[in-house]
């Protein structure tokens, strides 16, 4: 059995932003909309991404520290609950996938912010 993947992939439905271009290590301000009773409303989710899985069921995931507790959110890209996604800073890393940082905290789960091109 043959499966096509671009019956797989699934494009974002209408309506929806195109998501900016982002990395692990930079910081983004996720907008989510969560339901609550019989309302909807907005729930920003800031933090450093953490990892990102391409393809058709496409994620990343979100690392912050609340409250002394480590918190961490996957998003997939093509969810109707996300509204938008806004860069706050670029970060400068090496890696692709940046789980050492869950064992870090504080000074030392800081991410160096990359220099910015100048045209």
């Amino acid at each position: 059995m043959t499966v096509d993947l671009r019956e797989l992939a699934q494009p974002r439905p209408e309506g929806m932003s195109e998501l900016p271009e982002f990395g692990a290590g930079d910081t983004v301000r996720v907008m989510a909309r969560v339901v609550e009773g019989n309302r909807e409303r907005l729930q920003p989710f800031e933090g450093v991404v953490i990892r990102i899985k391409q393809g058709p069921a496409g994620n990343f995931t979100v690392r912050r520290i609340a409250s002394g507790v480590g918190v961490e959110r996957t998003f997939p890209f093509n969810s109707p609950r996300l509204d938008s996604v806004t860069v706050t800073r670029r970060g400068k890393v090496r890696r692709s996938r940046l789980y050492y940082l869950r064992g870090r905290t504080g000074r030392a789960a800081r991410v160096k912010e990359a220099a910015r091109r100048h045209k």
